[in-house]
């Protein structure tokens, strides 16, 4: 049987691919941080599932993570551990800033990379990083590290892709990058969307078909990826200070 590896599987977008993996036949392993919630996932499943809690803004969990699940030949690795916050840069907490960065992209980089590996050497395999549709924008007024963060992940794994292309691997690697999704994103980052998002069910579902597709860049939504090409010819700082005003609603 196939095995599957989800970080940030309890809820949200995480929680709905783990569901859609073990429909198609996978053994997953679910991560994240709290172990009733995974638990609780894990009795809804069919197939064989394990639960691991790590706090992957550690790099030494990420570490022991993949130390604990290396021999169990990891054929699809889905990060999708992350969270956002919202402010002006210069009053949003330090801390948690630099957590966030762990998370959002330390952690894709360390997993990507030990796990990539054993996937090249095997010359089969999937590893998909969530991103964002922040991370295709030139920035995000009022979540600035957040944005960041995302860009990062896009830019990543874009770069391996190509390596990847370059070299005839049979391994993929793909960046999901939806815009809102009804997840409990809001309340961690303490903000609203001010537009109605898409359902996690429905982006795990076009990300996983993008990814066994071997698409690069997956945009789940119609709307966003008018968006995302609108904002490519419009002049940087007009698509900046219009993310400021969408930003801004959030707050209301």
């Amino acid at each position: 049987m196939r095995t599957a590896l989800i970080t940030g599987a309890s809820s949200g977008i995480g929680a709905e691919i783990a569901k859609r993996l073990d429909s198609l036949g996978f053994s997953v392993i679910l991560t994240a941080r709290r172990a009733d919630r995974l638990q609780a996932l894990a009795a809804e499943l069919t197939n064989e599932a394990e639960v691991i809690t790590a706090d992957l803004s550690q790099h030494s969990e990420c570490l022991r993570l993949y130390d604990e699940v290396k021999d169990r030949k990891v054929s699809v690795l889905i990060n999708n551990a992350g969270f956002g916050m919202i402010g002006d840069f210069e009053k949003t907490d330090l801390d948690r800033e630099l957590s966030l960065i762990d998370v959002n992209c330390g952690a894709v980089h360390i997993l990507t990379k030990l796990f990539l590996n054993d996937m090249i050497a095997r010359d089969r395999g999937y590893i998909l990083n969530v991103g964002s549709s922040a991370g295709l924008m030139p920035g995000g007024p009022l979540m600035a590290a957040y944005y960041a963060s995302k860009a990062y992940v896009v830019s990543l794994t874009q770069g391996i892709a190509e390596e990847l292309r370059a070299r005839g691997s049979r391994v993929g690697i793909s960046v999901l990058c939806p815009g809102p999704v009804e997840t409990e994103f809001n309340d961690v980052a303490e903000c609203s969307f001010s537009v109605k998002g898409i359902s996690a069910q429905f982006c795990a579902e076009e990300a996983l078909k993008g990814l066994f597709a071997r698409e690069t860049v997956i945009i789940p939504d119609r709307g966003m990826k008018l968006a995302v090409a609108g904002a490519k010819l419009a002049p940087k700082k007009v698509v900046l200070r219009i993310a400021r005003t969408v930003q801004s609603k959030k707050l209301d």
